[in-house]
């Protein structure tokens, strides 16, 4: 299946505006990031902390709608999906 990955602000510099990856039946939206995360060491230390999980501060977005970090593992991913990531948001 062909999923849609966009990416926003730093994270571009790191990972491009946008991609298509193509995944397995039945992925997992945290399968999709490890596979990201497994091209280059900064995509690995922009989206996973030193213990493996999914850091904190990331927002992610699938067709739209904010996703919980908690919950990445159980969603199963569907052809057609888009997703976005965000980095930390700051400024004043």
């Amino acid at each position: 299946m062909k999923i849609r990955v966009q990416s926003f602000a730093r994270f571009r510099e790191i990972f491009g505006s946008e991609q298509i990856r193509e995944m397995g039946d039945e992925a997992t939206l945290e399968a999709l990031l490890l596979e990201i995360a497994a091209e280059n060491p900064a995509a690995r230390s922009a989206l996973f902390d030193e213990n493996g999980s999914v850091r904190r501060y990331i927002i992610l977005m699938r067709n739209k709608k904010r996703v919980d970090i908690e919950e990445i593992g159980k969603i199963t991913l569907s052809d057609g999906d888009e997703i976005a990531l965000y980095p930390p948001v700051a400024g004043g």
